[in-house]
């Protein structure tokens, strides 16, 4: 099968099934950064580390792409954005040119927590109550950028934005979302998409 045929497979599949794949998706990729940092952390031989960074990555690219198409038909712009503020937050990272450039990452990938935050907060097809978790961890990756919580808070803070967003994607995985409406922000005139 084509990459092109793939691609339009996927832009096809219902949202419900695009928030459970996000869901996974994350579900490995914690698994995955899991075993690496703490089961295998200094065992694993260079290229068994690289392939898990590669999966992370790939995980973390693919879930960001979900999220923006989910939630394109509460604000296109605004999903664009926090998509975009995502993946400059795994370009730094990945890169790890700058000084603190980790820092400057995570604040990246907070500033994505928080428009989710508001995303999911204006959509009528998730909880509410999942855009107060998406904000908690906005703010716990924002606090990355401060030198000095950083090394106050940093293995609580981490630990707790895990937590959070592995929950939000706990409920995706097993919840799904509400299609229907969904599909009342997708087609708000009741055209077929």
């Amino acid at each position: 099968m084509s990459a092109a045929v793939m691609m339009k497979r996927i832009a096809e599949a219902s949202p419900c099934f695009k928030a459970r794949m996000a869901g996974g998706l994350f579900l490995f990729l914690v698994l995955t950064s899991t075993f690496t940092e703490f089961f295998a952390r200094g065992r694993l031989s260079l290229a068994a580390h690289v392939a898990a960074g590669v999966i992370e990555v790939s995980c973390m690219i693919a879930v960001t792409l979900l999220f923006y198409d989910i939630f394109k038909p509460v604000d296109r712009r605004l999903s664009l954005l926090a998509a975009s503020f995502n993946l400059v937050a795994v370009t730094i990272l990945l890169l790890q040119f700058l000084p603190h450039s980790v820092n400057i990452g995570l604040g990246f990938h907070g500033l994505y927590w928080i428009l989710i935050s508001y995303l999911i907060f204006k959509s009528s097809f998730l909880p509410r109550f999942l855009s107060a978790l998406t904000a908690i961890a906005g703010l716990c990756w924002l606090t990355f950028l401060s030198p000095t919580l950083t090394n106050y808070l940093s293995p609580y803070i981490l630990a707790f934005a895990f937590l959070v967003e592995g929950s939000v994607f706990l409920w995706l995985l097993v919840m799904g979302l509400n299609a229907p409406k969904w599909e009342e922000k997708a087609n708000p005139l009741g055209k077929p998409a």
